[in-house]
């Protein structure tokens, strides 16, 4: 996914990192922060599915930041995620692994 910047846009960062949808699944790509929006471009279904099957997943989600409701931090040994609630009420989970994820989720939070 190529991503274009709109009018007035600047990008803070990009992550690689896992996705984790509200409907499920496991999705490996790149997280692109704007001080306007999410962009993520899907590459790998990493699912246990996705894995045996070795899925390739292409598509990419983008979230405006004036949807965004909440902007939470879990963190466990392997595991530290952005947990980013939508105004809808849905849960977006970005799991960077045993990585730090505090800048991914103050880009998340800057405007």
């Amino acid at each position: 996914m190529e991503i274009t910047l709109q009018p007035g846009e600047a990008a803070i960062d990009t992550w690689t990192l896992f996705y984790v949808p509200p409907q499920g699944g496991k999705y490996n790509g790149k997280l692109t922060v704007t001080n306007r929006r999410l962009l993520f471009d899907a590459k790998f279904d990493a699912s246990l599915i996705g894995v045996l099957g070795h899925r390739a997943a292409r598509g990419g989600l983008e979230i405006d930041k004036d949807d965004i409701g909440d902007v939470e931090v879990s963190k466990s040994f392997f595991s530290k995620k952005a947990i980013v609630t939508l105004a809808d009420g849905s849960r977006h989970v970005f799991d960077y692994g045993a990585m730090n994820i505090d800048k991914c989720a103050e880009a998340i939070r800057a405007r």
